[in-house]
């Protein structure tokens, strides 16, 4: 993976770092992407105190020229070989039933996770596409969720958001096959992370009960399924979302 560049969302802290520190471990130069600037700069620093290539960049994916001024800055030392989608509203989100949900929070969360997904792959893809048609090869790797599959009550914005970015990356993926770039999901269980401290002790019990393994799920878990999908050896598997969660449901 070395001399290839991938941007990763949501990258400042909780999954996305773990994502970014795992990619840079095999030599790849990282961009993270985060909405907070303290965040972003401070995980950018940890990971080249390790001797990762690691730059900051600002992003906002509920604003479009945020998304805009982001893909220009990430893509003017040359093209990019892929793109992590992580970046999600998943703090403090829930916790009403489809008829008591106001609709400003359902368009927030859809405008953040499901728009925003688009908006960011929509503006990296050109670039992604250019390395392509020199290596041959591109990576997209969108992170969903295993509650759109289970269908977790009081989460309909959630869940339809997540729904929404693995029905996307779907799609993605026959558009770009042609250039030799894979689309693929990542969907995990309820992992023990910063965005799952404000989880209901109730859905934490729910996952441990019928999980078939039944430890808790670490940012770990999930870090070695994202960069296999970002490697040579997926090079054929496309269109596909893996499940990672432990066997909560089994997909």
């Amino acid at each position: 993976m070395t001399a290839r560049t991938i941007v990763v969302t949501g990258a400042g802290r909780g999954l996305g770092l773990a994502i970014a520190r795992r990619l840079g471990a095999d030599g790849t130069a990282l961009w993270l992407a985060d909405v907070r600037a303290d965040w972003g700069e401070d995980a950018a620093a940890a990971l080249r105190a390790d001797g990762v290539t690691a730059r900051y960049v600002h992003v906002d994916l509920a604003d479009a020229d945020s998304v805009a001024e982001m893909a220009e800055t990430v893509t003017a030392d040359g093209p990019l070989y892929g793109l992590v989608n992580n970046a999600a509203l998943a703090d403090g989100v829930g916790g009403r039933a489809i008829h008591e949900l106001e609709i400003a929070e359902w368009d927030r969360v859809l405008n953040v996770n499901l728009r925003g997904t688009f908006l960011v792959s929509r503006a990296l893809v050109p670039s992604i596409i250019t390395h392509a048609e020199t290596h041959g090869t591109g990576r997209i790797v969108t992170i969903g969720s295993d509650a759109a599959l289970y269908g977790s009550p009081r989460l309909s914005h959630y869940i339809a958001s997540k729904g929404g970015v693995a029905a996307l990356s779907r799609t993605m993926a026959r558009d770009l096959g042609p250039y030799g770039i894979t689309v693929n999901t990542v969907s995990p269980g309820l992992t023990e992370s910063e965005s799952a401290q404000f989880v209901p002790e109730h859905r934490h019990d729910l996952y441990r009960i019928n999980r078939a393994l039944t430890r808790p799920q670490r940012p770990a878990d999930l870090v070695g399924a994202v960069a296999f999908l970002m490697g040579d050896e997926a090079s054929y598997l496309t269109g596909q979302q893996l499940v990672v969660n432990g066997g909560f449901v089994l997909h």
